[in-house]
């Protein structure tokens, strides 16, 4: 939920939030959400995480649409801001697609990209 003001981190397409409420609800465990994140690797030097967890953890931001949660861990935040998370299915894949403005590039497979941190200012204006 946003508080006083406060914008949201991401934000789901209704596949993307289908899609994280059927992981929940089809996991053996006690999931409450989707956690995403990013770590260093691939060619293009960043790549995107994503775990089903069962709370959040400290300081991560909680978004909560259309009945999915995600938890962004704190340290993605800055390279997540404004990131739309869509869930797409074509005829060689399924899987969540990042919409993500901090994109600078990706690599030719599409597994990693290369991120840079959203200008807080301009946020602002």
């Amino acid at each position: 939920m946003a508080s006083g003001g406060k914008f949201q981190v991401m934000t789901m397409t209704d596949a993307a939030a289908e899609r994280v409420r059927e992981l929940v609800e089809n996991t053996d465990e006690n999931a409450a959400g989707l956690r995403v994140g990013i770590t260093k690797g691939g060619c293009a030097g960043m790549e995107y995480t994503m775990n089903l967890v069962e709370d959040a953890k400290p300081g991560d931001d909680v978004i909560e649409d259309k009945g999915a949660k995600l938890f962004v861990d704190p340290s993605a935040v800055l390279f997540l801001l404004g990131t739309e998370m869509d869930f797409e299915v074509t005829k060689f894949r399924s899987g969540f697609v990042f919409k993500n403005p901090n994109e600078v590039s990706a690599c030719g497979c599409g597994e990693s990209v290369s991120l840079q941190a959203a200008d807080v200012n301009e946020l602002a204006r």
